[in-house]
């Protein structure tokens, strides 16, 4: 999978996951990577202070030593947002790309 197609994705990824769950960097990391979606644990701590930047995730009180993140309200709107968009929009991009000099791809 390209990494031009999951950097537009990853943050939404992040969102989904701490939206069924606070959790804390490293756990992150072990998901979006077992899924393909990062390749490693210095690609999410990027992503990560943007949405802490934008206010679509917070820190936690901290517990011990880890850095626990939690979804905040207007997250929970923009990965709401994003699932509404998704479906017409992958749809979108399988148009464009089945056909090919006017033959559909099977």
């Amino acid at each position: 999978m390209s990494s031009q197609w999951r950097k537009g994705v990853v943050e939404f990824c992040i969102l989904g996951l701490l939206d069924r769950e606070p959790s804390y960097g490293w756990a992150l990391a072990e998901e979006l990577i077992g899924n393909g979606l990062i390749g490693s644990i210095g690609t999410l701590y990027p992503a990560i202070k943007r949405l802490r930047d934008n206010e679509l995730i917070r820190l936690t009180p901290q517990r011990g030593r880890r850095r626990t993140y939690a979804i905040t309200p207007s997250g929970s709107h923009a990965l709401s947002a994003f699932i509404a968009d998704w479906p017409g929009f992958a749809m979108s991009v399988e148009e464009c790309v089945r056909m090919r000099r006017g033959k559909a791809i099977e």
